[in-house]
């Protein structure tokens, strides 16, 4: 599929990996609908992007809210071809922390958003997608989450996350093989330590010593190159089924 003629809807998409994503869809010439809980910079991104992009505020953990969402993003658009999750929370405690053991309400909560977020937006984006026209090989649509390499690598502290992300690279699979009858892929991109928004607040040297952590290149990652990974997926149809890493061959110690 070529991502000029894209319709996507990207989670997340006001501000970090989201916002790059959306940017290298419209200067490719696609549409996008930025779906966040962030108003100002929801509006402001949209803005930023011109006439082909679009603000919808929800929250990913609603149902109700994604489902509104996904329908007025497919009456915006004209359609939906790609969805991307990139809406997430950290979730990081400790399981036995001073004040006590993690409360069961803060594991589910980054459960609700991280993981069930991404099958709410997937399961809407694909009722879209399989109504599309088929490409010359049968394709209507792509779907891609964002996991993180702490769903294979998870360090103390991180039990809530990596559950979350864990469970995004264990769904990825059995949706590509139900959606292949409607031709729709489903993938997975797990990034490293990147600089997003959170990252960039971090002090100077905090940054210096994350980036340094990293084989090579010993920087952090720049949301430019997810989105570049998006770019790939979404254009590349034997790609489905498949968590790629974009980590810099990082692999991370248990704290």
């Amino acid at each position: 599929m070529e991502l000029a003629s894209a319709k996507a809807v990207i989670t997340g998409g006001a501000s970090g990996l989201g916002l790059a994503t959306a940017e290298t869809i419209i200067a490719a010439g696609g549409q996008v609908a930025l779906l966040d809980l962030n108003d100002d910079q929801g509006r402001q991104s949209a803005s930023d992007l011109g006439e082909r992009a679009h603000f919808l505020r929800a929250d990913v953990s609603s149902e109700s809210d994604v489902q509104q969402a996904i329908a007025a993003a497919r009456d915006a658009m004209g359609g939906i071809t790609l969805a991307v999750n990139c809406a997430g929370i950290i979730g990081a405690a400790r399981t036995l922390g001073r004040e006590g053991p993690m409360a069961g309400d803060f594991f589910a909560k980054t459960i609700q958003v991280n993981l069930i977020g991404s099958f709410l937006v997937t399961k809407e984006a694909a009722n879209v997608m399989q109504h599309n026209e088929p490409d010359n090989e049968g394709e209507r649509g792509v779907i891609i989450s964002t996991a993180s390499i702490a769903a294979f690598e998870g360090q103390i502290g991180q039990a809530a996350y990596s559950a979350s992300k864990g469970g995004i690279v264990g769904m990825m699979l059995p949706l590509a093989r139900e959606f292949a009858r409607i031709g729709v892929r489903v993938n997975t991109i797990a990034p490293g330590i990147f600089r997003t928004p959170m990252v960039a607040g971090m002090p100077d040297e905090v940054q210096e010593s994350l980036g340094q952590q990293v084989p090579f290149p010993s920087r952090l990652g720049r949301p430019d190159e997810f989105a570049a990974t998006v770019a790939f997926i979404y254009s590349t149809t034997m790609v489905n089924g498949e968590t790629i890493r974009v980590d810099g061959a990082i692999r991370m110690q248990p704290k």
